[in-house]
């Protein structure tokens, strides 16, 4: 064969061959619009978070980005829904439990989260408030815990359900400090707040802009913050550490994943503009006013994160046997 035939024939082999391989790696994405699953309700936190980044994304992409929100389970359906996406254009934000701890309170989950999901970036994080109802007799948290010394079994607590973060950090400070309380789980924040300030239950762990109005007017006292060190909502309100427990730290955060066949590049780029969206003045008071801090990490830096989340919390679940249904 001349050397000009063969050219000829490379020629009209070689964009079949590129048709049948689909896509390359340098080929422009999104060319769709792109959906970002919320395990949650709208106007919920991480609803919020999703939402601040659409406008940026949607321009720095080319395509528009929407919100799907998928409530269920705790968030679990919503993140396997996310981490199951084939479509090449699926991203999702969660939370703790689902990314975290879920595997080790769910053994039948359907995902795993170190396997099935790429982390793109940590978004936001916020410490959380212990916060007790006025006729407690405490108005420190070393108080609070000689008087649930003194009365086993007889205060209680509520949470939005078992593996939560406000549950697994209250059961943790149990833990640490040597009390028992009762808890009480609930489908969401506003009945368990509602159920404190009428004094139903005693105590709860919860973030801070889920109770920061009752806060402030009374109805509720807060004792201590657990992130490592004070909020700017609660300034004169002490850490768990300058109270007297080391070690008991926690924050209620929120991350932005992708199926683990998302491509590194494209993890790497989404990781950027994430960074950018939220580094805005607008988008920053947004999620300030929600009660949380903007993180926006690498990727490798949100990997790390939530295993070492998933080593503590799923330690603690397990070494607890705590339960979905307690």
């Amino acid at each position: 064969m001349s050397m000009s035939r063969r050219g000829a024939l490379l020629a009209a082999i070689a964009p079949a061959a590129v048709l049948a391989q689909g896509p390359g790696p340098g080929s422009a994405w999104p060319d769709r619009p792109v959906r970002i699953i919320v395990p949650f309700p709208g106007g919920s936190t991480p609803d919020t978070a999703a939402r601040v980044l659409v406008p940026h994304f949607s321009e720095a992409f080319g395509q528009p980005f929407v919100v799907e929100n998928r409530a269920g389970a705790g968030g679990n359906i919503g993140t396997e829904a996310g981490a199951r996406a084939t479509d090449n254009h699926t991203l999702g934000v969660s939370i703790n439990g689902p990314l975290a701890t879920a595997p080790a309170l769910f053994p039948n989950l359907g995902y795993d989260p170190a396997r099935d999901l790429a982390p793109i970036s940590l978004l936001v994080r916020t410490g959380q408030v212990l916060a007790v109802h006025p006729a407690v007799p405490a108005r420190s948290f070393p108080e609070f815990i000689a008087h649930a010394r003194a009365n086993p079994g007889r205060l209680s607590f509520g949470s939005v359900g078992a593996g939560s973060g406000g549950h697994l950090a209250m059961v943790d400070l149990m833990a640490r400090a040597g009390i028992d309380m009762v808890h009480v789980p609930y489908r969401g924040f506003p009945q368990a707040v509602v159920d404190l300030v009428a004094g139903r239950i005693q105590a709860i762990i919860i973030i801070v802009s889920g109770i920061l109005p009752q806060l402030r007017e009374g109805m509720a006292r807060p004792l201590a913050v657990t992130a490592a060190d004070r909020v700017s909502q609660l300034p004169d309100v002490p850490t768990l550490i300058e109270s007297g427990l080391a070690g008991a730290d926690s924050y209620a955060w929120i991350g932005l994943i992708g199926p683990a066949s998302t491509p590194a590049d494209r993890v790497t780029r989404l990781a950027a503009e994430a960074r950018h969206a939220l580094g805005t003045p607008e988008a920053r008071g947004r999620m300030e006013n929600a009660g949380f801090q903007v993180t926006a990490s690498t990727p490798a830096e949100f990997r790390s994160f939530i295993a070492e989340e998933a080593v503590r919390w799923g330690g603690l679940v397990r070494r607890l046997g705590i339960m979905p249904e307690s």
